[in-house]
């Protein structure tokens, strides 16, 4: 059964990143938005964050591109929720398998992968929408 709530709004993408220091960390966006890769540095107290090559996701997480779940991984990353999520009861997230998604409380997310919220997408341009 499809929830109304099912609208582009809720569902959010996992993205890997490594550190200047060579740290991996989570983000996990909305799917419309862009990770802002200075916001996610700041986030993370690195110098600077890049994604993660596609050839290293599985190595790293376990998971193939496209079906990463901040849920699982081989280990457990410094995880970020974009601040977006707070607006929101739930939110909608990969479940793992590409096509597959979850849809979970963003406290228990939280819960889960210890991750803090914070402002991590690029600001649109100002047409009223965030």
């Amino acid at each position: 059964i499809l929830s109304s709530a099912l609208t582009p709004k809720t569902v959010y993408k996992t993205l890997v990143t490594k550190g200047s220091s060579g740290t991996i960390y989570v983000f996990v966006i909305p799917v419309e938005a862009e990770l802002d890769l200075k916001k996610a540095a700041k986030a993370a107290q690195e110098k600077k964050v890049e994604l993660l090559p596609v050839h290293e996701i599985e190595k790293h997480t376990g998971y193939v591109r496209g079906g990463c779940s901040p849920i699982g991984m081989k280990k457990q990353y410094a995880t970020f929720i974009d601040e977006t999520a707070l607006q929101l009861k739930k939110i909608i997230v990969s479940a793992g398998k590409i096509g597959m998604q979850i849809e979970l409380c963003v406290d228990d997310l939280q819960k889960m992968t210890g991750a803090k919220l914070v402002d991590l997408v690029k600001e649109k341009e100002k047409d009223g929408h965030n």
